[in-house]
């Protein structure tokens, strides 16, 4: 019998890595690993976390740049900042940050 977890962030949140510096808003959520053997292969083994939990899409940045990281849960805290994020995707998906958490934009079908 598999166990049920609950992600502990949600789409929208401000997030940062727990070991680098880079902050990132969440907008896709993995309940366990999905990307390929290679990308989890080239993740030090000292640092290299669990598949079996949630994995995290961002619209991340560091000092020099703007990126898509895919990240472990246990590799994430919440950002208190409250500061906007200048990820050029983000006006596209979100609407204004409010209290650490963006809104998905709403786009009406044509």
């Amino acid at each position: 019998m598999s166990t049920v977890r609950n992600a502990r962030f949600q789409i929208g949140q401000v997030v940062r890595h727990r070991l680098y510096p880079f902050r990132g808003v969440i907008f896709d959520v993995d309940p366990i690993f999905s990307n390929s053997d290679e990308w989890y292969a080239s993740i030090p083994k000292d640092v290299r976390p669990a598949k079996d939990q949630p994995f995290y899409h961002l619209l991340a940045e560091n000092s020099d740049s703007e990126y898509v990281a895919y990240v472990s849960e246990q590799n994430l805290v919440p950002d208190p900042s409250d500061e906007p994020l200048r990820h050029p995707q983000v006006p596209e998906m979100f609407e204004e940050l409010q209290g650490g958490v963006y809104r998905f934009r709403y786009v009406p079908e044509h």
